[in-house]
C-alpha cells in the first residue's frame, strides 16, 4: 500500500510483540505510529527483550516509520497530591523514556493529570518538578506534553498552561515539547472549524509554545460540544468538529509540518483504514466528503 506522503499514523496493538506493531501500521499504509511500550492499565512490566528490540528496529527502518510514538499508560499523575502515586507516576514515565530509547523511538507523549482537590497552582508546581527530574536523565528521546480537555482539576488545559509549564521547568536542550489533540482542544474551548479560526490558532501557537515546540497532532473528532470539557474522542467528521473543521484545521499550511496520529475509536476492524482515509482526502484537498 502506497504511503502517503505527509507523515500520517494511527496508535497500533504491540499485542503478539513489539514488532507486531510495525506489521500492523505498514497494512495500513502508515508513515508514522503510536504505541504503549507496555500494559497502559496496569503498573508492572516486563523488559523488552533484546531481541524483540532488533526486530522492531529492523522492521521500523525497513518500513520508513517515523516518527515513532511511545503513549504512557493511563495510570500516571504527574500533578497528584498523593505522594505515592506522585513518586510512581515519576519513575513510570523515566522508564517509558527509557523503553521508547531502546526501540529507537523519537517520542514519549504524556497526560499531565489531575491536582484533584488541590489548586491548578499546585497542580502545575507538581507537574514542573516532576518534569524536571524526569529530564535528568539522558536520553535522545523527546517529551510532549499533551493537552487536556480540561476536565475536573486537570493540567495542561491551554496553550498558555503548557508555555508556563515549559518556560518553569527551564530545561535548554528542546526535549520538552507539545502534543496537541484536536478533540482535546475544541473540548477545552479552541475552536479551529473555519480557515480564519484555524489560522488564529496557529497564530496562538506561535505566540505561545511556538512552533518548534510543537512536534504531534493528535487527531480525534470530538462528541462533546465546544468548551465543554469532555473528552469522548469520535470518528472523524462523525463529532462536533466535523469533516468541514478537519478541513480548516489541516490545510493550514502550518499545520501540514507536524506529524499526525489517529487516537480515533477502535470499533471494528475498518475504522482505522476509514478515519485515515478521511484525513488521507482532505489533506489532498478532496471535498467529496466534507459535508458533516
Amino acid at each position: 500500500m502506497a504511503v502517503f506522503p505527509i507523515r500520517l499514523g494511527v496508535h497500533v496493538s504491540i499485542s503478539g510483540g513489539m514488532e507486531k506493531a510495525i506489521d500492523r501500521a505498514r497494512e495500513l499504509g502508515c508513515s508514522a505510529m503510536q504505541v504503549f511500550s507496555r500494559n497502559p492499565r496496569g503498573w508492572k512490566t516486563s523488559p523488552l527483550s533484546s531481541r524483540s528490540i532488533a526486530a522492531f528496529q529492523e522492521a521500523a527502518e525497513k518500513w520508513d516509520i517515523d516518527p515513532i510514538v511511545v503513549h504512557t499508560p493511563y495510570l500516571l499523575n504527574l500533578a497528584s497530591p498523593e505522594e505515592r502515586l506522585y513518586q510512581r507516576s515519576i519513575r513510570a514515565l523515566i522508564l517509558d523514556v527509557q523503553r521508547a530509547d531502546q526501540l529507537g523511538a523519537r517520542y514519549v507523549v504524556t497526560h499531565l493529570g489531575s491536582a484533584k482537590e488541590k489548586s491548578k497552582a499546585f497542580g502545575v508546581e507538581r507537574v514542573v518538578e516532576a518534569l524536571k527530574i524526569v529530564l535528568r536523565q539522558p536520553s535522545a528521546v523527546s517529551l510532549l506534553l499533551e493537552n487536556s480537555a480540561g476536565a475536573g482539576h486537570s493540567i495542561g488545559v491551554g496553550l498558555e498552561e503548557l508555555k508556563e509549564i515549559i518556560e518553569r521547568v527551564g530545561e535548554d536542550d528542546g526535549r520538552l515539547r507539545v502534543c496537541l489533540d484536536s478533540g482535546h482542544a475544541y473540548a477545552a474551548g479552541y475552536d479551529f472549524r473555519t480557515p480564519p479560526e484555524a489560522r488564529s490558532l496557529a497564530e496562538e501557537i506561535k505566540r505561545t509554545i511556538g512552533w518548534q515546540r510543537l512536534s504531534l497532532l493528535h487527531l480525534n473528532d470530538c462528541s462533546g460540544e465546544l468548551g465543554s470539557h469532555l473528552d469522548r474522542h469520535e470518528h472523524i467528521g462523525q463529532g462536533k468538529i466535523g469533516l468541514s473543521g478537519f478541513h480548516a484545521l489541516l490545510r493550514c499550511p502550518s499545520f501540514q509540518r507536524v506529524p499526525m496520529i489517529l487516537e480515533t475509536p477502535k470499533n471494528n476492524s475498518k475504522d482505522d483504514l476509514e478515519n485515515l482515509a478521511r484525513i488521507r482526502q482532505i489533506l489532498k484537498g478532496k471535498k467529496s466528503h466534507w459535508k458533516n
